[in-house]
């Protein structure tokens, strides 16, 4: 394995095609601005290293970056890549992540608008997130103890799991497809319109108009805090441990909940049943036995 290790790189395509190499505590920047450092290598190892120019890692496979810096400046630093793993890395730059495959994003510091674009096959785990449109039209994820701040995030995304998460987020999971969200903190409004078949178990949901034009939703045993409007025109089943603020319009299902504020139908096709005080907590104590 070549080694490169304390050096400088600001020209064009600086390590073009390398192939079994390990970059130790080297800087990717300088005056000649040069792009693309690391394009279609594979077998990169890429430790302590700083990272101030565009485009570092395209069509790479085989690629593990650990305690590495990529700055505002580094920008669409993951585009096309294959089996890739990141540890203790801050990646500050936009659009850090697109079209890969296989990837492990372990105890990281992410500030990247549009981050993780149509991904497949990504677990993180440990992580802290800034962004927008995060993970948008991405499949088979892994979220595990996640800190997520933004917007517009998870959209059009299918086959994921989260589990002992926070998402402070408006506009999340719309479009989403087969998502279980476990032990976790969704605050935001308008959360998870248009999607099909998710479930949450044992959440606390914060915020205003949540769950319309769902198709089979699922809500085990969570806290809805500041909920307004929910389950507009949506095919739920719900098992709510707090109050709901009000309810409109649930096309099907059963809805239980210790009390609502309000409950509106103003629509013929609202058939969508909503139990509320001690016989809703009886039948959800009988349904976990």
């Amino acid at each position: 394995m070549a080694i490169y290790r304390n050096g400088t790189f600001d020209e064009e395509r600086a390590l073009y095609g390398s192939k079994g190499i390990e970059v130790e505590c080297c800087a990717f920047d300088g005056p000649a601005d040069g792009e693309s450092a690391l394009k279609e290598c594979s077998d990169v190892v890429a430790t302590q290293c700083h990272f101030n120019l565009r485009y570092p890692f395209w069509h790479n496979k085989n690629v593990k970056i650990t305690e590495c810096e990529m700055t505002e400046l580094c920008r669409a630093a993951l585009w096309y890549d294959d089996n890739v793993e990141i540890v203790d890395c801050t990646l500050h730059g936009i659009k850090a992540l697109r079209e890969c495959t296989n990837v492990k994003i372990k105890k990281c510091d992410i500030i990247s608008p549009e981050f993780g674009w149509s991904v497949d096959n990504l677990i993180m785990q440990d992580c802290s997130i800034v962004s927008e449109y995060f993970m948008m039209r991405s499949r088979n994820l892994k979220f595990e103890r996640i800190k997520f701040n933004g917007k517009y995030s998870f959209q059009y995304i299918e086959d994921a799991e989260f589990n002992d998460c926070v998402l402070d987020t408006k506009d999340t999971f719309w479009h989403a497809k087969n998502i279980t969200i476990k032990n976790s903190l969704v605050k935001g409004e308008y959360l998870a319109w248009y999607c099909e078949n998710v479930t949450f178990e044992n959440c606390t949901i914060v915020g205003t108009q949540p769950f319309c034009y769902c198709k089979n939703l699922k809500l085990i045993n969570c806290e809805m805090i500041d909920c307004d409007l929910a389950f507009e025109r949506s095919e739920v089943d719900a098992v709510i441990t707090t109050k709901v603020d009000s309810i409109k319009n649930p096309l099907s299902g059963v809805i239980r909940v210790p009390e609502v504020g309000e409950i509106i139908r103003d629509i013929p096709e609202a058939n969508g049943m909503v139990i509320a005080g001690e016989i809703a907590n009886k039948d959800a104590n009988k349904d976990a036995d």
